[in-house]
C-alpha cells in the first residue's frame, strides 16, 4: 500500500543577499510590490527587508517592459500586493538568477505524513510530493517521517534496505518515491 507524504511551506523563505548597510545576509519578504510606469514602459520590484537592520531592498521583476506586454491580471495582482504572487515570484528561478539571490528554506516548511500507522509495517512504500520547490535532503525527510535518526537512514541506504529511483544523497525539490524494508 502506497503512503503519501507532502512537503509544504509554512511561510515564505528568507532571501539570501548581502545587505548594503549591515553585515546581515538574510532578507524577509515584505509582501509588497513597487510598480513604476514611465510613459509606455513599466518597472516592478518586490520589496524585501533586511533581518538585521530593516533596510529595504528591491528584487527586480519587470524592467523597462512595455505596458501592453504585461497581462492585466498580473498588474492587478502587483497593485493588490498579492501574497500568492509573492510566493510564486520568490520561487521563480528567473527572478532568483536576475537578482543573484538564493532562498533559505530553514524552518519554512513541514512534512505531512498523514499519521504514524504506516510505521508498523514490514515494507513501506512512500510517495513524497513537494507543494513548492523546497530543496530538502531526502535522508532528512525519511528520518523525520519514519522517526529514525539520520545515521540510521544512511545505514539503511548503504545496506540496500532503503531504495529509490532517485539518488537519496544531496538535495531534491521534486517528487520521488522510496521503499523501506525493515
Amino acid at each position: 500500500m502506497l503512503t503519501n507524504w507532502v512537503v509544504m511551506p509554512t511561510c515564505l523563505p528568507l532571501v539570501m543577499r548581502r545587505c548594503s548597510t549591515c553585515a546581515s545576509r538574510r532578507f524577509r519578504s515584505s509582501g509588497k510590490f513597487r510598480v513604476n510606469a514611465n510613459h509606455k514602459l513599466i518597472d516592478a520590484w518586490l520589496l524585501v527587508l533586511c533581518t538585521g537592520c530593516g533596510e529595504t531592498a528591491k528584487l527586480t521583476l519587470l524592467e523597462r517592459t512595455p505596458v501592453r506586454s504585461v497581462r492585466p491580471e498580473l498588474l492587478d495582482r502587483l497593485h493588490d500586493n498579492d501574497l500568492g504572487l509573492t510566493a510564486a515570484l520568490l520561487q521563480d528561478p528567473g527572478v532568483q538568477r536576475r537578482n543573484r539571490v538564493a532562498l533559505d528554506w530553514d524552518d519554512a516548511w513541514r512534512l505531512d505524513t498523514g499519521g504514524t500507522e504506516h510505521l508498523d509495517r514490514e515494507v513501506i512504500d512512500v510517495s513524497v510530493h513537494f507543494a513548492a520547490r523546497i530543496p530538502v535532503r531526502p535522508a532528512r525527510l525519511i528520518a523525520e517521517g519514519c522517526g529514525l535518526s539520520r545515521a540510521t537512514v544512511e545505514r539503511l541506504i548503504t545496506e540496500g534496505k532503503l531504495v529509490s529511483a532517485v539518488r537519496l544523497s544531496g538535495r531534491l525539490s521534486g517528487d520521488f518515491t522510496f521503499t523501506l524494508k525493515r
